[in-house]
């Protein structure tokens, strides 16, 4: 193989990879509101669903999008979260673990 042929083939093998990571977070399952650990935690989908009476301290402004555990844009619907491993929550979406994005 020679030096031109090596580098095209790194390249694809670059680009390849980096396909198959994004496919694999365009895949990640959706946190189960019904789930055991979400249920404990209280999360919802919607943050405007959380149970008032359960959670007193809960503000409708309070959502995943704008939680430091949001791993994901403010501009996403669905993004990764430390608390549910492997799983993406609503960016619309509202836990008990809920902590404000400094800034």
């Amino acid at each position: 193989m020679n030096t031109s042929n090596r580098r095209v083939f790194i390249m694809q093998l670059a680009a390849g990879s980096s396909l198959l990571a994004a496919g694999a977070v365009q895949a990640q399952a959706k946190v189960d509101e019904n789930d055991a650990q979400a249920s404990g935690l209280g999360y919802k989908h919607d943050t405007t669903k959380v149970d008032a009476k359960k959670y007193p301290k809960h503000d409708k402004a309070q959502k995943c999008t704008n939680c430091q555990l949001f791993q994901g844009k403010a501009s996403d619907a669905w993004g990764g979260c430390p608390l549910f491993a492997g799983k993406q929550v609503a960016g619309n979406g509202w836990c008990s673990a809920y902590a404000k994005k400094a800034g």
